[in-house]
């Protein structure tokens, strides 16, 4: 009797048990930084490869505007929206100097099973190749873009062509616009007619991947006309200028990356639609290596590709600044974004579980 009357009373309270865990976050963006180590994002420019005329034009240019003693300094002259935004009011994930580590879980290292373990939220292994076509998976800009009230409002902007295979946009139905596609097929207004035009004036500087200040512009103006619920913002030149040895554009790109992100983030919260109710979160792919020569590429074969890092700042998510323990995965991403929208991500893949950090329902998800 006694457990029949307890169950009765459950039921009862149900819908206000459920709706003390109803979250804030409406819509989400998320921006990815192709290749940009945790190293950098935690203690801002390396002294060696920063000093080597191998990497660097310039050194005394670019010390003046990357170097400081102090590593909070020096940090915080590359990337002050986040040392400065949210690593006050948000959260930040792998400081390895701290305890705090984030990993890919594919084998694999490099971008094509990155992005897929991200946003499929399940890591692949048969996803072995930059070029190995249309995904599978189910990703979660498919996935919430079936939801009735979500419907035709998630889109992907990536300066990377590999991206309509990776989200398998025929497949999806999900705007995805890459490289050096047009955006058309809408009224779009001036902004976008601009950007549409200029990106084919540019130099080619990468051969085929977009400039990032493109991709982003085109997604944020696409933003300001269209209110997506859930857009995915990729950009490339961090990995891009790594590769070719330039550790000098490799700082400008995350220098100016971080104010462009800063940009959206303040429009966000003085927009009626967005303010207090969108979750921003900035991740990347894979790591690279540590060190001369190795820094500059990642896979396998590197030591230290598969580690990553994360930043999450919202209205559900607790000030918690930089997270010191803890081993996370860039699996989790996925099933993290779709519990913040108020959804479990099905797929017929195993996921990753969500990161409860971000929602404060605990303090250390491992």
């Amino acid at each position: 009797m006694k457990n029949i009357i307890t169950l009765a009373i459950i039921m009862v309270f149900m819908p206000f048990i459920h709706a003390q865990h109803q979250n804030n976050t409406k819509y989400v963006v998320m921006v990815a930084l192709d290749g940009l180590r945790w190293q950098e994002v935690f203690t801002g420019a390396d002294q060696e490869l920063l000093n080597d005329k191998n990497y660097v034009k310039n050194i005394e240019v670019c010390k003046n505007k990357y170097w400081d003693q102090s590593v909070e300094a020096r940090r915080e002259k590359l990337m002050p929206f986040i040392w400065k935004t949210i690593a006050l009011k948000g959260q930040i994930y792998g400081n390895r100097n701290l305890g705090c580590k984030v990993n890919v879980k594919n084998p694999y290292w490099f971008s094509y099973p990155g992005f897929s373990e991200i946003l499929c939220g399940y890591a692949d292994k048969k996803i072995n190749s930059n070029s190995y076509g249309p995904n599978p998976n189910m990703n979660i800009l498919e996935f919430i873009g079936e939801k009735d009230m979500h419907k035709g409002k998630t889109a992907a902007f990536t300066s990377w062509d590999v991206f309509p295979d990776i989200i398998n946009a025929k497949r999806s139905g999900v705007l995805v616009n890459s490289a050096f596609m047009k955006l058309d097929g809408e009224n779009y207004g001036n902004n976008i007619q601009l950007l549409n035009k200029i990106q084919h004036e540019l130099p080619d500087v990468f051969y085929g991947i977009r400039l990032d200040a493109v991709t982003f512009n085109l997604a944020f103006e696409f933003l300001k006309e269209k209110q997506p619920h859930l857009l995915f913002i990729a950009l490339d030149e961090t990995d891009d200028f790594a590769h070719h040895g330039s550790y000098d554009y490799y700082l400008n790109s995350i220098r100016y990356s971080d104010k462009m992100i800063g940009e959206l983030w303040g429009w966000i919260q003085n927009n009626d639609m967005y303010k207090n109710k969108t979750t921003l979160i900035l991740l990347c792919d894979h790591g690279r290596g540590i060190g001369s020569p190795d820094w500059k590429s990642h896979g396998a074969n590197i030591p230290h590709s598969d580690e990553t890092w994360l930043a999450f700042i919202g209205p559900d998510t607790p000030a918690l600044g930089v997270i010191t323990e803890g081993q996370f995965y860039n699996d989790q991403i996925a099933e993290t974004i779709t519990n913040f929208m108020g959804y479990e991500f099905i797929s017929e893949n195993p996921t990753g579980d969500p990161i409860l950090n971000v929602f404060g329902r605990q303090l250390v998800d491992n």
